[in-house]
């Protein structure tokens, strides 16, 4: 079955709601505190997402996308301005997906879709934070990111380190001149 890449809608935002906190769920367990964990995951957490996305849907500037197999959403990316990245023109905000469909083609399909976007708008390059731990972060580096910065966060339980993820070219990245791999 194939995954398929669509511009999300409003009702869209519960489904992204549940890949945002599921995903977390699945891939943070063990590498970031437990009481910022949950803080993220949780009831209420699911809740704030789903207002949240709501609210981000439609967006001038800023698109979202889903990732859906059959029928059901399995994945989502946004991105937009990097006021973040100085000197880069565009942000990956977001990129999830559920693990069981890791391998698959989701999260290369999400990331050129939202890169061909930001680039027909006339961005140039893009930038993203990335939690050092984060498993996806070797995937990033696979897709053609280079790692140039990072920053600690603190959060509820400790503090996190993130990592600054850039393509320095939209047009090659959307090209097909990296060379991808899911």
């Amino acid at each position: 079955m194939t995954v398929a890449v669509r511009p999300a809608c409003p009702d869209d935002a519960p489904a992204i709601a549940a890949v945002h906190t599921g995903s977390w769920a699945e891939t943070y367990p063990g590498l970031v505190p437990s009481e910022f964990l949950t803080h993220m995951t949780d009831a209420a957490a699911r809740e704030r997402r789903t207002a949240n996305w709501a609210a981000a849907i439609g967006r001038p500037g800023q698109p979202v996308y889903v990732a859906e197999l059959a029928g059901e959403i399995v994945g989502f990316t946004s991105g937009g301005p990097a006021p973040q990245h100085p000197g880069f023109d565009a942000e990956l905000y977001t990129l999830y997906r559920f693990r069981r469909v890791q391998g698959r083609g989701a999260g290369r399909a999400l990331l050129l879709t939202l890169a061909q976007d930001l680039h027909a708008a006339g961005a140039h390059s893009m930038a993203l934070w990335v939690l050092d731990v984060n498993p996806s972060r070797g995937w990033y580096l696979r897709q053609g990111a280079r790692e140039h910065g990072e920053k600690t966060v603190p959060v509820s339980g400790g503090q996190l380190r993130e990592v600054r993820m850039v393509w320095d070219s939209l047009a090659s990245l959307v090209a097909g001149e990296q060379q991808l791999s899911v």
